[in-house]
C-alpha cells in the first residue's frame, strides 16, 4: 500500500542547499505531515519549505519502489523505514529553524497494518526512539489522482480515520489540515509559526 506521492529522494534536487545559516540541530523543530494517499501533502512540504527558508524531507518509498522493479513485500516496509530515518539524519544539518518531513514512520507503520495486519516491531521500536515537534494530518478533500505506486482510492476516509485515531494516542500536537489551497498553507503556516513562538 504505497501511501506517499512525493519528490524522490531527500529533497528537491533542483533546488539548491539554502545560502542561509543552519540551525544547530538541538533546536530545529521537526514538522510531520501525514494522510492518506493523494491529500497534498508534498505539494504542502514543498511550499512550507520555501515559506520558512528551509529544507524538507521527501518520502524514501517513492524512490525505492520506482526503482524496485518488482511487487514489494512486507520485508520491503523495513528498509523502506530505514532509508527515510536516514534522509531526516541527512538532512537536519541544512535546516533553518524547522525541518519539513513529508512523510514519517508512523505512516509506515499506518501502511503495514493496513496491508498485511501487522507492523514490524524494528518499526516500532524506531517509531519510539524519534520524536516530533508538531504534525499536520492532512484531509481527503483533494480530488483523487491516478498514480502506479497509489493503492486504495476509496479507502481515504477509512485511513484519514485510521491516522487521526493514532495521532490522538500519542503526545505530539497536531492540526488537521483541510480545505482549498489557500487555507490549507495558511493553516499549516499558523500552526508552526505558533509552535516556533513557543520556543
Amino acid at each position: 500500500m504505497a501511501l506517499f506521492a512525493g519528490q524522490p529522494g531527500a529533497h528537491n534536487s533542483n533546488q539548491p542547499h539554502p545560502t542561509m545559516a543552519s540551525t544547530p540541530s538541538q533546536d530545529i523543530k521537526k514538522i510531520a505531515i501525514i494522510g492518506p494517499e493523494c491529500t497534498g501533502k508534498s505539494e504542502l512540504s514543498e511550499y512550507l519549505a520555501q515559506h520558512f527558508g528551509t529544507v524538507w524531507v521527501s518520502e524514501y518509498a517513492r524512490a525505492y519502489l520506482d526503482n524496485l522493479n518488482a511487487p514489494y513485500s512486507e520485508s520491503d516496509l523495513l528498509k523502506i523505514a530505514h532509508g527515510q530515518v536516514r534522509l531526516e539524519e541527512e538532512w537536519m544539518p541544512e535546516a533553518n529553524r524547522v525541518l519539513i518531513c513529508d512523510t514519517n514512520l508512523l505512516v509506515i507503520k499506518v501502511w503495514s497494518n493496513f496491508k498485511y495486519g501487522r507492523c514490524s516491531g524494528e518499526i516500532l521500536q524506531l517509531i519510539n526512539s524519534r520524536a516530533y515537534d508538531l504534525y499536520l494530518l492532512t484531509y481527503i478533500d483533494i480530488p483523487w489522482q491516478e498514480d502506479p505506486l497509489r493503492e486504495h482510492p476509496d479507502k481515504r476516509e477509512e485511513l484519514w480515520g485510521i491516522y487521526k485515531k493514532e495521532l490522538a494516542q500519542q503526545g505530539t500536537p497536531f492540526v488537521e489540515i483541510k480545505g482549498e489551497r489557500a487555507a490549507r498553507r495558511a493553516t499549516a503556516i499558523k500552526a508552526i509559526e505558533g509552535l516556533l513562538t513557543e520556543g
